[in-house]
């Protein structure tokens, strides 16, 4: 009973729990409602007075808008009421003009009558010069037997002819009075460079000879069956010739630096007196370290007397290598120290760069160190050698072209001048005779191709052409050309040591006799 009654107790609070929740929930939601429909009711009261200002604002611009059109088309009406005055003005000026223009139609066209009338007078007058002057033409063509282009083609020629004239005196004048200016500079500088310098005169050789103390040496040498002189020949590359010649044996060889070797190494065998092939081998490498020594030493004495600095060590040995090479009979070694000293002096009187021309000048014949082991020209050699040490700019030109005509820069045109003046110097250089008369012989050649040359004559070794002219047929002034000419085939046809005078020489004889 009372678990019922319990029950019902809980039942009734749960159910009046319930109920007041409800009522409390109801009033909630009532004033939510409440508040929610105020805050839409002031949103709403915002909205329709910002609508009210932007209308209130858009009615203002319409309204200044429309106040500006109206002004501006004031003005446009304004401007075209003007418009149409100056028009209606210069309507009126043209109306006049043309009432004035039918006016003086008639006086206008009495003026344009006389004048067609004396532009027929005209014509008939130029027809009548045009026949005269036909006339006046074919009587002068009878007169000279030539017509008119004929004519034309001869005072063309004949004007041709004394332009050339003229331009040819005028270059022998510009030629003469340079050369006046400059030959007294020139000669000063280049008399001052080789009186500042001696330097030997040496010759070329092909053989060596090795003394001996006796004649049964000969026979040492030459071994059983001929196994020491076979042996001494392999090992040094050279030919020995042993003849009746008297105590003396003969090295025979091209290659100096190997016949340098030969020589050095027979010496010693010679003053040892021990002969034979292990011998041989032994002396021939020792004989072939002091050649390398020698050429080391030479190669450093030759950056002392020349001056120059700088230069890599293995650059140096090999500059030491031109001590036993040849060209034309002179020596390289002493060739490139005096060309090295020449154009550094040349550099210092005329301001270029004395160290460059003092180093171009010793290393311009570099390449002739490897042209019996490379092949090209020394100059292409040359070039290469100075790639690999990495020499500068200057002096490389300077190697590439002594021997060229277009030149970059004056330490390399110096150096060219310096080589010429060693290589010209009496007794440096020698030829075989074969290929000296064969130059002389093309030297008068290329002279006596030109006409009016009546003849040449090669003198002073080849370094001078005399050329005789036939005097009727060129005067002075041709004959400057004609040596110009004679100049220029010389320098594209042939190949020679050094500079090359040409001298032309025109006379005219008169001829009588007393009786």
């Amino acid at each position: 009973m009372e678990i019922v009654v319990i029950l019902l107790a809980v039942v009734l609070s749960l159910t009046l729990g319930g109920a007041v929740g409800f009522l409390m929930h109801t009033q909630q939601v009532k004033r939510t409602a409440t508040a929610a429909g105020g805050e839409a009711e002031r949103i709403l009261a915002e909205a329709e007075d910002q609508r009210k200002k932007i209308v209130a604002d858009a009615r203002e611009e319409a309204s200044q808008v429309r106040r500006s059109t109206e002004d501006d088309l004031k003005g446009r009406r304004k401007e075209l009421q003007r418009f149409e005055s100056r028009l209606a003005t210069r309507e009126e000026g043209l109306d006049k003009r043309q009432e004035k223009i039918q006016q003086q139609g008639d006086s206008i066209s009495d003026k344009e009558q006389a004048i067609i009338d004396r532009e027929s007078a005209l014509d008939r007058d130029r027809e009548e010069v045009e026949e005269l002057k036909g006339q006046q033409i074919k009587v002068l063509e009878s007169v000279a037997s030539l017509t008119m282009v004929e004519a034309k083609e001869d005072i063309m020629h004949r004007a041709e002819e004394e332009m050339h004239y003229d331009l040819n005196k005028r270059y022998y004048e510009m030629e003469q009075e340079i050369k006046d200016q400059a030959d007294d500079k020139a000669k000063e500088i280049v008399s001052l460079a080789i009186q500042r310098l001696a330097a030997d005169v040496v010759s070329e050789s092909t053989t060596s000879s090795v003394p001996l103390p006796n004649d049964e040496m000969k026979g040492r040498l030459i071994g059983r069956e001929g196994r020491n002189i076979r042996a001494l020949e392999a090992a040094t590359g050279v030919d020995l010739i042993i003849d009746d010649t008297p105590e003396a044996v003969t090295i025979s060889c091209f290659d100096p630096v190997r016949r340098e070797v030969a020589r050095l190494a027979l010496t010693k065998l010679v003053s040892d007196g021990r002969i034979h092939p292990a011998r041989i081998e032994e002396t021939v490498e020792k004989a072939q370290q002091e050649v390398e020594e020698s050429m080391r030493k030479a190669g450093d004495q030759a950056i002392i007397d020349a001056g120059v600095r700088g230069l890599h060590p293995e650059l140096i040995k090999l500059l030491g290598r031109l001590k036993y090479r040849y060209s034309y009979g002179e020596n390289i070694l002493q060739h490139a120290v005096q060309v090295s000293q020449i154009a550094g002096m040349l550099a210092a009187e005329v301001g270029a760069d004395v160290q460059v021309a003092k180093a171009g000048g010793l290393l311009h014949d570099i390449g002739k160190a490897m042209t019996h082991e490379v092949e090209g020209s020394h100059v292409e050699i040359g070039d290469e050698i100075a790639k690999r040490y990495n020499l500068p700019d200057a002096v490389r030109d300077a190697v590439n072209e002594h021997h060229e005509d277009d030149r970059g820069s004056a330490e390399a045109f110096l150096v060219a001048a310096a080589d010429a003046m060693s290589a010209a110097r009496p007794g440096a250089r020698r030829d075989t005779l074969e290929f000296y008369l064969k130059r002389l012989e093309a030297l008068e050649d290329v002279a006596n191709s030109f006409e009016g040359v009546e003849k040449s004559f090669a003198i002073q070794a080849g370094r001078e052409i005399r050329i005789m002219v036939k005097p009727e047929d060129i005067d002075d002034i041709e004959a400057a050309s004609l040596a110009r000419n004679v100049v220029k085939k010389i320098e594209e046809n042939l190949v020679y040591p050094a500079a090359i005078k040409v001298t032309v020489i025109r006379e005219t004889r008169s001829v009588d006799y007393a009786k």
